[in-house]
Order: structure tokens, then sequence, then C-alpha cells
């Protein structure tokens, strides 16, 4: 039995628009072409999707994944690879929960925490760890390379972590509060934000900061990421910001 691209997409979920990148790049052809220009897939790739989505989950990279599976000897150093890679994930995890008990006990004593301290366990190469699911998302559904573009100064890093989830924190807590999207303390919060951002290396300005978070919530992968701070978050920050840029 053949499979066009549309059966796997709803049997696996893999999304049309991933099959077909696949194909582009020779991670995962299909056995045969039909008449009319269809894509057809049959058991053995089937198979062969169901290790590339494994791989996946092990958070290998696309190349990775095709030297892997085209390459025998080669799936011991990928897979010895990804063991060095849990390992520091695993390092890096322990890290950051001892920062986040420390950071549990001074907010409950009502003190604050050590602006040095807030983000201990984050070096350039750990950076790069915990940036690489977004960075391949934008590099494979918009040819973005983020990670390239990045210089990955982590003084700087941290200060501009630091400040986006001191942002989103207050932006989740007025969208708790019931503010509204034009409540002139929200967009108080959205212009010191934006200053920042000018101020740190960033240059943006009211429209731009309104189209980035357009892209944030039409994008499935950043509107999740900001639906985990709060239900509704990405819809919120989208309509405040683009309130912000209407008055400037």
């Amino acid at each position: 039995m053949l499979y066009t691209v549309k059966d796997i997409a709803k049997l696996t979920g893999v999304t049309v628009k991933t099959l077909h990148h696949y194909h582009k790049i020779g991670l995962l052809e299909p056995c045969d072409i039909s008449e009319a220009g269809y894509r057809l897939y049959g058991i053995n790739e089937l198979e062969r999707l169901q290790q590339i989505l494994f791989y996946r989950e092990l958070d290998f990279s696309l190349k990775d994944i095709k030297t892997a599976l085209e390459d025998e000897p080669s799936r011991l150093s990928c897979l010895t690879k990804q063991q060095e890679l849990l390992f520091a994930r695993k390092q890096r995890l322990e890290r950051l929960l001892k920062t986040l008990d420390d950071s549990i006990i001074l907010t409950r004593k009502g003190e604050i925490m050590d602006k040095s301290a807030m983000f201990q366990g984050f070096n350039r190469e750990e950076w790069k760890e915990a940036l690489k699911e977004q960075g391949e998302h934008l590099k494979e559904k918009y040819d973005y390379d983020m990670m390239k573009e990045n210089n990955f100064e982590v003084d700087e890093m941290n200060e501009k972590a630091k400040e986006a989830q001191n942002f989103m924190t207050k932006v989740a807590e007025a969208l708790r509060e019931g503010w509204k999207p034009s409540d002139e303390r929200l967009q108080k919060i959205l212009e010191e934000h934006i200053r920042f951002l000018n101020n740190n290396g960033t240059e943006v300005d009211a429209k731009t900061f309104s189209m980035q978070t357009r892209f944030f919530l039409e994008d499935d992968f950043h509107r999740n990421m900001l639906e985990s701070q709060q239900i509704g978050f990405s819809y919120y920050l989208c309509i405040a910001a683009e309130m912000y840029a209407a008055g400037k």
C-alpha cells in the first residue's frame, strides 16, 4: 500500500511542509511519484520516518539524523554525542534547579537575589544548547540561522534574559489582573521594555516590536512558548503592542 504526503501527515502528525523539506534535503524521499505528480510512500519510508522522529526526540540535528541513517558506523558516534549532550544538559538542569531553589527561598523571605547569581548555570555552550530547539525551528521553517547570527556574549545574554523574564512576568500579571491592552500601566511596561532593548544593542521601534509580537502569535513554536507563561498571553501581548504602535 502506498501513501500520499497528506496520508503520511495525517498518520504521523508531521506537517506536509516538513515532509516536503525532508524530501528536498534527501532525508526522506518518496518511493515513487504518481503521474499526477504526487509523492508516494511505502512501508520502508514509514519505517525510516519513524527512525527520523525518534532521533528528533533526542534533539539530533537533521544533518546528524541523515548521517546516522545512511552511514551505519556513524550511528555509534552520533549516539555517543547525544549521550554527552544529555549528560551536559543534566548538569545544567541540576545547576538551574539549585538557582531556582535559591530564588524561591529568597522570594519567600522578601529578599532580592543578587544579579550575578540569577543566571548561574548559563555559560556560552549552555546558552547554545538552551536555544538549540528554537534555532532549528527558525532554520527549518524560515531558513533563518539564529545560531550563526548570535555571538553568544554571555553577560549580555544573561542581562537580556533577565529583562525578558521580568517583562513577561509583568505582562502575565497584567493579564491575570484583567488590565485592558490599552491600559496606561501596561503601555508603560511596553515602552520601558522597548527602551531597554534599544539601550542594549537591539534597535527596535514600536512598529517593529508590534510586528514581532504578531509573528510570535502566528508561529506555533513561539506562540506555545508564550502561552506556557499564561493562557492568552500571546494574543494579549500582540494586541497591546499594536495599540502601543498605533499611538506612536
